[in-house]
C-alpha cells in the first residue's frame, strides 16, 4: 500500500492522495480574472490525478499583485470567474484550493519572461507598501511604510478574499506568508525595522500575520481546512530561521490552522540556497515534529520513490509539486504506476492505464 496514494483527511475534507499541486503564478490573468489558460492549466492537473490543485498566489487587493497580470480575488467578479474552474476541478476528483496573497514591497513588477523588473507608473506600476521603508533590492522602489490603519485594512482584505473564495466553491484556502511577500516581510528582521507593536521582538513581528490567520480562519467554514505557506528560513545568518518558524507554527496551531506548507527564502535577493533534491524536506519534518501540526514538503521533489519516502517515513503529510507538475500534468498517475498503486484513472483515459501483472 503506497503512503503517497493513501487518503488524507483534514477536518471533514478528504484528499484522494497526498500529491498536491503547488500554487504557481502564471502571470496570465486579465485584471486579476482567470481565463481559458487557467481553466486548462488547473483542470489538466485535476484530470492528472492530483489530490489538491492549488490556484496561484491570488492578490487580495489590486496593489497586492506581483505583476499586473497576477490572479486576484478582490471582487465578486473574480469569485464568479473562478467558480466554473472550481467545479471542473472537483468534478475530476481533486480538491480545489486557492492561495491568498499580498506581494508587499515585491509588487508592481514585470512578467518574469520580460525581465521581472519593477514597473514605473507610466508602465502600469504603482506605489508599493511594506512594514518598513526598506527596498527589496537595488533598483527596487522604497515601499511606503504601512500605518496601523493600513494594517487593519490589509487584515480585512484577506478576510474578504477568503469569503469570496468560499463563494467560488474552493475547499482549501492557503495564506501566503512566504517568499518575501507582505506577511513574510513583517516576520523577517531583514524587512521589518519597525519600532511599534508590529516590529522588534518576534512576538511583535508575528502580530500582523497572526491577525491575518485569525481572521481568515474565522471567515472560512469550520469544516474545511486552512493552510499557511511559510518560508522556514531566510537563508541569511541572524534573520528569520527555523526556530522562529517552529514558534510561528505553534501559534498558528493555536489559531486552528490545519497544515503548514514549508518552503523557504525569497526575502534576501542574494541568499545562498543549497538547492539539492528535497532540500526543504527537513523543515517540514522539524515543524511537524516540534509544532505537532501536519506539514507539506516542497522543493525539488521530482521522483515517485522520493515522494513516497517523504510521506511513508513521516517527514511530511503531503508533498507539493511545482515545476515537476509543469513538466508532466499527469505526474500523479505516472507515479502511481511506478509505485504499483492501483488508482482510478479518468474514465476517458482508462484505456491507457497500464496493467499490473
Amino acid at each position: 500500500m503506497s503512503a503517497l496514494f493513501s487518503p488524507l483527511k483534514l477536518r471533514e475534507l478528504t484528499f484522494r492522495n497526498r500529491v498536491f499541486v503547488s500554487p504557481m503564478c502564471m502571470y496570465s490573468s486579465d485584471d486579476g480574472l482567470p481565463n481559458d489558460w487557467h481553466r486548462v492549466h488547473l483542470g489538466s492537473r485535476a484530470v492528472g490525478g492530483a489530490g489538491l490543485v492549488m490556484v496561484e498566489a491570488s492578490a487580495v487587493t489590486p496593489e497586492g499583485r506581483i505583476t499586473p497580470w497576477d490572479s486576484g480575488i478582490w471582487s465578486d467578479a473574480h469569485a464568479q470567474a473562478f467558480a466554473p474552474i472550481v467545479r471542473f476541478i472537483k468534478a475530476n476528483g481533486a480538491v480545489p484550493g486557492i492561495q491568498l496573497a499580498h506581494a508587499g514591497r515585491k509588487a508592481s513588477t514585470n512578467r518574469p519572461w520580460l525581465g521581472g523588473k519593477p514597473l514605473a507608473p507610466d508602465q502600469g506600476g504603482w506605489q508599493v507598501i511594506g512594514p518598513s521603508p526598506v527596498p527589496f533590492d537595488e533598483g527596487h522602489p522604497t515601499p511606503r511604510q504601512m500605518t496601523p490603519a493600513d494594517i487593519d485594512h490589509a487584515v480585512a482584505d484577506f478576510a474578504a478574499a477568503a469569503q469570496r473564495a468560499v463563494t467560488a466553491g474552493f475547499e482549501v484556502v492557503e495564506i501566503h506568508m512566504a517568499h518575501g511577500y507582505l506577511c513574510h516581510e513583517f516576520l523577517s528582521p531583514l524587512s521589518n525595522h519597525r519600532t511599534d507593536d508590529f516590529g522588534g521582538s518576534l512576538e511583535n513581528r508575528m502580530r500582523f500575520p497572526l491577525r491575518v490567520a485569525r481572521e481568515v480562519r474565522a471567515t472560512w467554514p469550520r469544516h474545511l481546512p486552512v493552510f499557511v505557506r511559510i518560508s522556514a528560513t531566510d537563508w541569511v545568518p541572524g534573520a528569520w530561521d527555523l526556530p522562529d518558524s517552529i514558534e510561528l507554527a505553534k501559534r498558528l496551531k493555536d489559531l486552528s490552522i490545519d497544515l503548514i506548507d514549508c518552503s523557504s527564502g525569497g526575502n534576501a535577493p542574494r541568499a545562498r540556497i543549497p538547492q539539492t533534491p528535497g532540500y526543504q524536506v527537513p523543515f517540514a519534518q522539524a515543524i511537524r515534529r516540534d509544532a505537532a501540526l501536519p506539514t507539506g514538503a516542497v522543493g525539488l521533489i521530482t521522483d515517485a520513490h522520493q515522494a513516497e519516502e517523504v510521506v511513508s517515513t513521516g517527514k511530511a503529510d503531503a508533498v507539493l509539486l511545482a515545476r515537476e507538475m509543469l513538466r508532466d500534468p499527469y505526474w500523479p498517475l505516472h507515479a502511481a504506476t511506478t509505485l504499483k498503486a492501483d488508482v482510478k484513472w479518468p474514465d476517458q483515459y482508462a484505456r491507457a492505464k497500464p496493467a499490473f501483472g
